[in-house]
């Protein structure tokens, strides 16, 4: 059922990691709120799921293959994204990899590979679209942090510092681009079930998590969330950050700039 609220109507806005999880659920959520919606993936099968996910909005989203860690594809899936919107007013990169070790036993490439998708990534779809947010009405962009960017997570270390960066640099264009007028926030989900924490693959740019079988359960124990959830679930659905994503977004946060929205269900309370 299509939500109640509009926000989106003629607004446009690009979605990176939108095959599955999190950023599946937001393209779904903005084009509930009338949002025209160019949803980008590095995984063709994901986004085609997108796609069959939308019934009445089909013809208000596009879809763009776009792998966020090569500088070339960003270049080109930025530009067709824009071309196709005719504009941009909102971004939100939502694309991101997680995959879990000891830290003494993590590779060099398995950091890079993670750091290049969740930090660099960020990094190069951002610059790519400031140009055409700078013409967009009331632009704003929503990065994806992750409570493991001020909280301890076990087992994540690189995971933990490629979302600290992206915090980090939210905060930094904040301010660069205050006197623009563009807005950049962090969501930071936490205990919520995504692509990442499902294992699903290559949708939405995501490995499963891949915690060590002789995992301290004691220390996992630090990230769940105090609230209850129906059936006894360990992480809420997608569209718990969605909302949050599409709040940030929209109009409704002409105020909110430069901070973060923790989304974890009290885990960090």
């Amino acid at each position: 059922m299509p939500s109640s609220l509009q926000r989106y109507a003629d607004r446009r806005v690009l979605i990176t990691g939108g095959g599955s999880g999190i950023g599946q659920a937001t393209v779904l959520r903005i084009l509930d709120e009338g949002g025209t919606v160019v949803a980008a993936d590095v995984s063709a099968a994901g986004l085609e799921h997108t796609v069959a996910l939308v019934d009445a909005q089909r013809d208000r989203l596009s879809t763009v293959l776009m792998d966020v860690g090569d500088e070339a594809s960003v270049r080109a899936g930025v530009a067709k994204a824009v071309t196709m919107l005719g504009g941009l007013d909102t971004l939100v990169n939502a694309a991101g990899i997680l995959r879990s070790a000891h830290f003494a036993e993590t590779t060099l490439a398995d950091f890079e590979k993670i750091v290049r998708v969740n930090l660099f990534g960020t990094f190069l779809v951002t610059r790519e679209a400031i140009s055409a947010l700078r013409h967009g009405t009331a632009p704003a962009v929503v990065n994806f942090s992750s409570t493991s960017a001020a909280f301890a997570h076990p087992y994540m270390a690189a995971y933990a510092a490629s979302k600290g960066g992206v915090q980090a640099m939210t905060h930094a264009l904040a301010l660069e681009f205050s006197k623009e007028r563009i807005r950049f926030n962090c969501v930071q989900p936490g205990s919520v079930s995504s692509g990442m924490t499902d294992g699903v693959g290559e949708s939405k740019q995501s490995v499963g998590p891949g915690l060590p079988d002789d995992m301290d359960f004691g220390l996992m124990g630090k990230i769940m969330s105090v609230l209850p959830l129906n059936g006894g679930a360990m992480f809420a659905k997608p569209d718990a950050v969605a909302s949050v994503v599409a709040m940030l977004g929209c109009t409704d946060a002409y105020w909110v700039t430069g901070t973060e929205v923790r989304v974890d269900g009290g885990t960090h309370m």
